[in-house]
């Protein structure tokens, strides 16, 4: 297209070197009578020409039909017939003058009339209008259509005209090589004419055949005038700037990425000659124990749970893919889907203890030492001393009644581990841990107190341990310290010192002045070479639960000792009932560190709840391992807890008739060891007359649930070291729920017995004051009758409680309502003297009977 007086001027030029563009705008029309204007430009077709040859349009035959109007440029697209002018709105009539003597009513109504009729008027405008844009659109709609087939016809016949031409030049190419091979070759040469290959002319974009909007129809007018549909789908969208004229592929949609799978799977079936191969199908070993969950089952399997459920739908089983089927339902599912089965008991589940660790891989270890005694002895001073730090200021009541782990260096460099035990009565089960879990065991004697119950204990947990034993005498800095006497004293007891030809090593230590420490070192150091005590660090680690506890801040957290292996951040273990993930360990001092290696005393954080004190925790291979080893855990530890002794009729009876007292109460501790030492020291309070019942027993605040349990039982909370949290005091307050707190455990049972000493209530004593024969009845006014009487031992008093026997069996349990000497009431007749007495609430008096009088005195109760 050339430029010429007809192309419409715009405000602005586009940017750009030639006038490639032309544009334009197009009123487009929608329903409503909106109207929109949109500007648009036409690109001029590139034509592609042989080199020399005139351009196509400076031809002389023009391929164009006659009757297609071709030197009409239109501008974008405007038709050609010039589109009428919109008829000129008419002006409204104007009003007419308000007639004189108008009345109000009249003159509104007069307003309303000329307003519908304006209306109606503007209605009638509008219809008319968009009447005659209807008409418009449709004519333009069959003039676009009409040329569009003229170009159509015109191209067809281009193609045809150039189809001709080359045939014929091919025809004539093989005729100029011959005439050129004839001529003689001793002339000039004459240079060969070059070839053309012919070039297949683009087809132009054949319209749809659909109808298309008008906004399309409109787009594509221009594009057909401007020398066809060549390149229509590159337009440019809005006006053309440097940028867009730069970056041809700029703002292109790209292909999305399903759009590239379809593309690629349609590859792979053409090159798999159109079918794809179904994969075969794996065949696994299924490990089934003797109950197992739909969900976990199909896991194993690699299949869907769906699958599953339908199968067994199919079997008559209505299950959801949670619940438990037994082993010989999972065998019947694992052969119809084609896998092999592998069937465990329940006990395989567990973990078994593993086999010893090859001597070759085995390192020296650190040893672990225990300290032991009696309360009170000097034990965590001592321990205080060897690590220069002190500990006992923060216990409550200057005594010990947590299990403490700690790692010392000594100036030499060799490590040892001490595990601080408790010496009160109460904590014989953490002396117990601490015996079974240690290489030495020092014993902890104070020379100024002897040996004591504790001692003896320690002693005992000690043999059964089968562990090598070191003596060591505090407090010899005291002036009244006698340690040959407590040396003889163990004589006792089965252990020889070194002094007296044994083979147990004593040492004189004073925590105080720090005498004897250095030796301690050396002889527990010396005990520990004799051992040879050796593990294998490079295996999953095996550790033992020292303490346990719930910390307000950091949830379970566990202080095990590990016994082999290296414990690392991040590993996956079981221990008891609970399960979980390292996420933090931290030594004795406070610090975080990333691993803990054999004799290690570590915090381990992660836990899924709160262990029992001296169980093992063993690393496993992933959290699913870990989960079906706890929860198997878990249904035992519920079995053993619910099953019941069996019953007949004997124990059925007795227990109907039992008037023993029930004292229930509700035990929280802050550690575990704590609570197990409670709930030990309650029920040793027990007899015959009173038990302890402990409703629950925990570590941890005291929550709602411990307190509505309370309220609902009429019992106590018990709190050692922990304070209810903050709703759980609102219940308190709300259901006056009773409680107690303490810091030390002697305390707290001395409380306990004096509660449970008044639930009882005072104790009854009888004292015997005479005895007295009846030798007659007489009468005594219209109903009671009177019994002469002679006393044999002691005095019969007035108002004292009386029983009346007959041949040594109580008749009656009465009071003496009068008692009288002759005719005179007196009170009190000796013995060998006769009286008369009148017993209240009873007539059943015969002669011979005997009667004892006795009066009851009230003790304070003790358990």
């Amino acid at each position: 297209m050339s430029d010429n007086e007809n192309t419409p001027t715009r405000t602005r030029k586009p940017l750009g070197l030639k006038r490639s563009v032309d544009a334009g705008e197009v009123r487009q029309t929608f329903s409503h009578g909106r109207v929109n204007k949109v500007e648009v430009e036409v690109k001029r077709r590139r034509k592609l020409t042989k080199p020399g040859a005139a351009p196509a349009d400076e031809a002389a035959p023009a391929p164009a039909p006659a009757p297609a109007p071709a030197p009409e440029p239109a501008p974008a697209p405007a038709p050609a017939p010039a589109p009428k002018p919109a008829p000129a709105a008419k002006k409204p009539a104007p009003r007419k003058a308000a007639p004189a003597g108008e009345t109000p009513q009249e003159r509104v109504a007069r307003l309303q009339r000329e307003a519908e009729e304006d209306r109606l008027r503007m209605a009638e405008e509008a219809r008319r209008r968009e009447e005659e844009e209807k008409q418009q659109q449709l004519e333009d709609e069959k003039r676009r259509a009409e040329e569009n087939r003229k170009a159509e016809e015109a191209a067809a016949k281009a193609r045809a005209e150039e189809a001709e031409a080359a045939a014929e030049q091919a025809a004539a190419e093989p005729a100029a090589e011959e005439q050129q091979a004839e001529e003689p070759s001793t002339g000039t040469a004459t240079p060969a004419p070059r070839k053309f290959t012919p070039v297949a002319r683009p087809e132009p974009k054949r319209p749809a055949e659909k109808k298309q909007d008008g906004r399309k129809q409109q787009q594509q007018a221009p594009a057909s005038r401007g020398g066809g549909g060549a390149g229509g789908d590159r337009r440019r969208s809005g006006k053309l700037t440097v940028t867009k004229a730069l970056n041809e592929d700029e703002g292109r949609r790209a292909r999305s990425l399903a759009a590239l799978k379809r593309h690629r799977e349609k590859e792979r079936r053409a090159h798999g000659d159109g079918q794809s191969k179904p994969r075969e199908k794996q065949v696994r070993d299924v490990i089934v124990p003797e109950a197992i969950t739909v969900q976990e089952l199909a896991n194993r399997m690699a299949e869907k749970g769906a699958d599953l459920v339908k199968a067994l739908f199919n079997l008559g089983m209505m299950v959801t893919v949670n619940q438990t089927i037994d082993a010989d339902t999972a065998e019947l599912l694992v052969e119809e889907f084609g896998h092999n089965i592998v069937r465990v008991s329940e006990s395989d589940i567990d973990i078994q203890e593993s086999e010893a660790d090859p001597e070759e891989t085995m390192k020296p270890r650190p040893p672990v030492v225990t300290i032991m005694g009696h309360v009170d002895h000097g034990k965590t001073s001592l321990l205080d001393a060897l690590r220069g730090t002190d500990v006992v200021k923060g216990e409550a009541g200057g005594i010990t009644q947590h299990i403490g782990a700690y790692q010392i260096t000594t100036k030499s460099g060799d490590k040892v581990t001490f595990l601080d035990t408790p010496g009160h009565a109460a904590f014989t089960e953490m002396r117990a841990r601490g015996a079974n879990v240690t290489d030495v065991v020092v014993l902890v004697v104070a020379a100024d107190d002897g040996i004591m119950p504790q001692t003896i204990e320690a002693i005992n947990h000690t043999k059964a341990a089968g562990v090598p034993m070191i003596v060591a005498i505090t407090k010899a800095d005291k002036p009244e310290a006698n340690p040959q006497k407590i040396r003889e004293r163990l004589l006792e007891h089965e252990v020889i010192v070194e002094e007296m030809s044994g083979d147990v090593q004593d040492v004189e230590v004073s925590a105080k002045t720090g005498a004897g420490l250095d030796e301690l070192i050396e002889k527990i150091l010396l005990q520990a070479e004799l051992l040879e005590l050796k593990a294998r660090p490079d295996r999953d680690a095996e550790a033992t639960v020292i303490e346990a506890q719930l910390d307000k801040g950091r949830g379970p957290v566990a202080t095990v000792l590990v016994n082999r292996g290296t414990l690392k951040r991040g590993d996956t273990f079981v221990v008891g009932t609970e399960s979980g993930r390292v996420r933090a360990l931290v030594d004795d001092k406070g610090q975080q560190i990333k691993e803990a290696g054999p004799s290690m005393p570590v915090e381990v954080l992660g836990l899924g709840g709160v262990p029992q004190a001296g169980d093992l925790l063993s690393v496993v291979e992933n959290e699913q391992r870990a989960r079906e080893v706890a929860e198997y855990r878990q249904e035992k530890a519920t079995e053993k807890r619910t099953a019941t002794a069996p019953t007949n009729l004997d124990t059925m009876f007795a227990g109907l008739k039992s008037d023993v007292i029930e004292f229930p109460v509700l035990v929280k501790a802050d550690v575990q060891g704590s609570a197990e030492a409670i709930v030990t020291a309650l029920h040793n309070l027990s007899n015959d007359e009173i038990k302890v019942r402990v409703l629950h027993s925990g570590v941890g605040a005291i929550t709602e649930s411990d307190v509505t349990l309370a309220a609902a039982s009429k019992a106590p909370i018990i709190g050692f070291n922990v304070r209810p949290n903050a709703k759980a005091r609102q219940l308190i307050a709300r259901d006056k729920v009773e409680m107690k707190y303490y810091d030390v455990i002697y305390h707290l049972t001395e409380e306990i017995a004096k509660e449970m000493a008044g639930e009882l209530g005072p104790l009854r004593i009888e004292n015997v004051v005479g005895r007295a024969e009846v030798k007659q009845v007489f009468p005594a006014g219209k109903k009671d009758k009177a019994a002469g009487l002679l006393v044999l031992e002691g005095a019969i008093r007035k108002g004292l409680h009386a029983r009346l026997t007959r041949e040594d069996v109580i008749v009656s349990a009465t009071t003496i309502a009068s008692l009288r000497r002759f005719k005179d009431d007196v009170d009190e007749v000796r013995a060998g003297l006769e009286c008369g007495v009148v017993l209240a609430d009873t007539n059943d008096i015969k002669a011979g009977d005997n009667l004892e009088v006795f009066e009851v005195t009230e003790q304070e109760r003790t358990l």
